[in-house]
């Protein structure tokens, strides 16, 4: 069999490619503006070396917060134009409020407009190309699932939306199949006395195996798999696959090896790290609560018209190690809103109130756990305290998931940024799967990623 691999681009490297080459040709768009029209606000040159960089860096900042570069909606061109709009819009505004650093403003103020369009129209240049080159279906990485026909219909649905590049184009069974064995018919099943032919005619390049009894395997696919690998093809683990391109934890896959898939972050004993997190958290926890006195008065007026009650409430969470903390927030629910019992939060609750639901989207109601953050209850980023009640209940259900309480619980998080409210088991597992996928990976990187994304919510008002 010989060697045959398609063109295709990891979720990584199309990440830093839309990146590099947004500022290329944002850079190139003022040079073309620079010699064809009398611009003189911004030149490329040595001199404005630090201008340069500016835009830069407002472009890769505002870009990231407005979720230019999320992959999903990079392959959309109606998601792409607003955000690129958006961040065009804010990019001009900063650069306009920074004159130190940034050229100082022109004489004809249209050359202003100029550079807005040109900032507009380059990257929208850029990402067309992007969409109908990069996305197109040259570029997508083809591979071969091996696993059991039980467990196929579950893992190719959890795979499905997770990057438009990434498809499955069908499976092998590793166990030895008979006439009466339930087919799966979602997918193209191949045979595997055609393993290698398969590979060939289907130009796969990367085989993911998805067989969680290894001693299932037949003994003509797990040679044929041992063949390839010598040969230096791709062949990689369900669960790796998983973790990377969804960036949670697969706790519904772990099993009795479970220690493999927890190699928790260096930095939860990183002194270096954690000594700059809580100089994080004191500073902002300060920012945030001199933030909240500024507009007290708006929230005190909003309570007395729209909650009609005490402004604030405490609760019992669960904090790290399990050790329960009162937590302090701004009311947001009518006054005894658990008289008939302890209830999960949902979708349109009734409970929630007109400001409450202002409170909530907008993440005002959170102002108030600095002070937890402050007295070291919490950190400014972790996963979610969770009430003792539905701690009990879930650590009974869902596996691994008093694991979050190994670090200090969070005023935000990987699974606040990435998922919906938890009001129900399932979307609790969806959390936890998040929350171990910041805990192993924990890092400044990490925590710089999760801080712009909670912008981006607060920002675009998804707050619940």
């Amino acid at each position: 069999m010989t060697k045959k691999k398609g063109i295709h681009f990891e979720v990584s490297e199309r990440k830093v490619l839309l990146r590099i080459l947004d500022l290329v040709m944002v850079f190139f768009g003022v040079y073309i503006l620079s010699m064809s029209f009398d611009f003189e606000y911004i030149e490329v040159s040595k001199s404005n070396s630090i201008a340069l960089i500016l835009l830069g860096v407002y472009i890769s900042i505002f870009g990231t917060i407005f979720e230019l570069y999320d992959l999903q909606k990079a392959s959309k061109l109606d998601s792409t134009f607003r955000n690129i709009i958006i961040t065009a819009s804010t990019v001009v505004l900063f650069y306009l409020l920074t004159p130190v650093l940034s050229p100082y403003l022109p004489a004809e103020r249209m050359q202003i407009v100029y550079l807005y369009l040109t900032i507009i129209s380059s990257i929208l240049l850029w990402r067309l190309l992007y969409m109908n080159l990069i996305e197109s279906p040259r570029f997508y990485k083809r591979v071969l699932l091996v696993g059991e026909v039980s467990n196929i219909e579950g893992l190719v649905r959890a795979l499905d939306t997770s990057d438009p590049n990434y498809k499955i184009v069908g499976f092998i069974n590793s166990e030895s199949s008979y006439k009466e064995a339930v087919k799966f018919k979602g997918l193209k099943e191949f045979e595997a006395n055609s393993f290698l032919q398969t590979i060939e005619d289907e130009k796969i390049s990367e085989i993911l195996v998805a067989s969680f009894n290894s001693e299932a395997i037949t003994v003509e696919v797990y040679h044929d798999l041992m063949l390839l690998l010598e040969r230096g093809f791709k062949i990689r683990d369900y669960t790796q696959v998983y973790e990377e391109l969804l960036q949670k934890v697969p706790v519904q896959f772990v099993g009795k090896d479970f220690y493999k898939y927890f190699p928790f972050s260096r930095s939860n004993e990183n002194k270096l790290y954690i000594y700059f997190q809580r100089g994080f958290d004191v500073v902002v926890s300060l920012l945030g609560l001199f933030f909240g006195l500024l507009i007290a008065p708006i929230i005190l007026i909003g309570n007395v018209i729209g909650n009609k009650g005490p402004l604030f409430y405490t609760q019992e969470r669960v904090g790290r190690n399990g050790i329960t903390f009162k937590i302090i927030k701004l009311r947001t629910m009518v006054v005894n809103a658990e008289a008939d019992g302890v209830k999960w939060a949902k979708k349109n609750d009734t409970r929630i109130t007109a400001f409450g639901m202002f409170l909530r989207r907008s993440r005002l109601d959170e102002i108030p756990q600095f002070i937890n953050v402050l007295k070291g209850d919490m950190s400014i980023i972790g996963p979610r305290p969770e009430r003792p009640f539905f701690v009990n209940e879930l650590s009974r259900i869902i596996p691994f998931y008093e694991t979050r309480h190994i670090i200090k619980p969070g005023l935000t998080g990987w699974a606040q940024v990435s998922t919906r409210y938890g009001g129900s088991v399932d979307e609790s597992l969806t959390k936890l799967q998040y929350d171990l996928y910041y805990i192993k990976h924990r890092s400044i990187f990490l925590d710089f990623n999760i801080v712009i994304k909670t912008l981006s919510t607060i920002l675009y008002y998804r707050g619940q």
